[in-house]
């Protein structure tokens, strides 16, 4: 299956000041049930972002007005931590972000956010934190992350570069999952099977 390709993104970034965010606080685990990628921003950040008559809190940053549309999640180190779920990160999708900057994520978190096209940037705790305090300041000044050039741009204001896997950044740029890697060797893996079958042609043969 084929993902929204990932070349540059301009948006809202949303600041929120939490560390060591982990997958129950993103997606607690009552939505677990759905295998469906979609319709789960809503119960994103479900405990923290609503009261128990089930009213958005007005103190949660990702409820406030001005971070409404944000595209982008600028946010405290070991994002994504705790249990494996990969809902976590159709979650962060669902609610609009294709872009999470953080100085750190978990392994499994950072994993799975490629495979769903979008884009965790790690950036040191200094550069975070100028991103995070200009996304406070400013909310309507919006962020330019430009994965072919690997920079994070806010207007003349702030530029910072970040690495990325050469691998990982080709499968954003050509929307590929695992499946459409995959597919991007249907020629090597044809002309594979055309020697191997010259070579054990038993192998082939269809059974009576």
């Amino acid at each position: 299956m084929d993902m929204e390709k990932f070349t540059q993104l301009t948006g809202i970034a949303a600041p929120l000041r939490m560390i060591n965010v982990d997958t129950d606080i993103i997606i607690p685990k009552q939505f677990l049930r759905t295998i469906k990628r979609t319709g789960l921003g809503v119960h994103a950040f479900n405990d923290i972002r609503y009261n128990e008559d089930g009213s958005p809190k007005a103190d949660f940053i990702l409820n406030q007005p001005q971070y409404k549309d944000a595209s982008i999640l600028i946010t405290g180190e070991n994002f994504g931590c705790g249990s494996s779920r990969e809902h976590a990160p159709w979650a962060i999708l669902d609610m609009g972000f294709r872009c999470v900057i953080a100085e750190s994520f978990a392994d499994i978190f950072y994993n799975n956010s490629f495979k769903n096209g979008i884009l965790p940037i790690q950036l040191p705790r200094e550069q975070v934190e100028q991103l995070m305090k200009s996304a406070e300041d400013d909310p309507d000044g919006a962020i330019t992350v430009d994965l072919e050039k690997q920079t994070i741009t806010r207007g003349n204001v702030l530029s910072f570069d970040f690495e990325i896997d050469p691998s990982r950044k080709h499968s954003l740029i050509n929307g590929l999952d695992d499946i459409g890697l995959t597919e991007e060797k249907k020629p090597h893996i044809a002309e594979f099977e055309q020697k191997d079958q010259e070579k054990r042609s038993w192998l082939y043969k269809k059974s009576l």
